[in-house]
């Protein structure tokens, strides 16, 4: 087991545990590992949509002997009516885990703070740590030994980049980030990543990003809620696009957690090249979730 109780961001877990689930899934992923978790049961709470979340969570419980239960907005209205803490301890004692995919960070502290089951982050609007272990489990796949591994993110400093951020300072991974000024990572996420092992270069230049990458990581600019902020955002990410040029001179794979905004943030044509990850990156949404839940429930 773990010795967290409940996994809100990457960090949560030491590096040496990362280390740990990380091969736990990928011994899972081939077979080596056949752990059964009869008959648990995770409770799955939604406040935004989702196709990967949802479907990796659910199949992964099935595939271990589980059972998963979706709870959407229009099932629970999460604070309104009940308080989070009075929902977080009831679910607590129905289930095994809790998986909750919420807009704001806050509420998925004060879930798990009053839960006494394990709290599993989907994703809030900080952080989206199942994916930095799905990113890391396909980087050791494709790329190799993670310290000989250089990575760049271009694009927004959003969730999914600053989980990036500590997983890979926790992992040993040298990263350049390259985002528009006002959209860079967040300071305590920096800092945070600095106490974990190391801080990422921070640029804003693109092509300095990638110069070097062995791996190229985006996400979509606007980001669910953030419609609002469409014209102002695609007029600041201007030349941070993923396509033929700017990654003209280099080898790198590239990378995105999906969906895709193809013609924005990335091309058809560099999301469908050989150089993609990005299935693969999926796929491994349901390994590297598989290997956590086991670490997190096996007694």
């Amino acid at each position: 087991m773990l010795e967290t109780t409940h996994f809100t961001d990457i960090d949560d877990i030491s590096a040496s545990e990362l280390d740990r689930v990380l091969t736990r899934a990928a011994d899972i992923k081939s077979g080596d590992d056949e752990t059964q978790l009869t008959r648990a049961t995770l409770a799955m709470l939604f406040e935004k949509p989702s196709t990967r979340t949802r479907v990796s969570f659910e199949t992964g419980m099935t595939e271990l002997g589980g059972h998963a239960l979706f709870l959407g907005p229009e099932d629970i209205q999460l604070g309104h009516g009940e308080p989070l803490s009075d929902t977080a301890r009831v679910l607590g004692r129905y289930g095994d885990a809790i998986m909750v995919r919420l807009f704001d960070h806050e509420d998925l502290l004060e879930i798990a703070e009053h839960s006494d089951a394990p709290v599993i982050n989907g994703l809030t609007d900080d952080a989206h740590p199942c994916q930095t272990l799905a990113d890391l489990l396909t980087i050791r796949e494709h790329v190799g030994d993670f310290d000989e591994v250089q990575a760049a993110w271009v694009g927004d400093g959003n969730n999914v980049g600053q989980s990036f951020v500590l997983g890979c300072a926790m992992a040993g991974i040298d990263l350049t980030v390259a985002t528009p000024p006002a959209y860079g990572v967040d300071d305590d996420v920096l800092e945070k990543a600095a106490e974990l092992g190391s801080t990422p270069t921070i640029t804003t230049d693109p092509e300095e990003a990638v110069a070097d990458a062995d791996v190229v990581y985006t996400d979509v600019w606007i980001s669910m809620g953030q419609e609002d902020q469409r014209h102002e955002k695609l007029q600041a990410f201007e030349g941070f696009q993923l396509n033929e040029d700017l990654l003209s001179s280099t080898d790198a794979k590239v990378m995105h957690c999906l969906p895709a905004h193809r013609g924005e943030e990335i091309t058809g044509d560099v999301l469908e090249d050989e150089r993609s990850l990005v299935w693969d990156q999926a796929e491994n949404r349901l390994h590297a979730q598989k290997g956590l839940i086991v670490e997190l429930l096996e007694e």
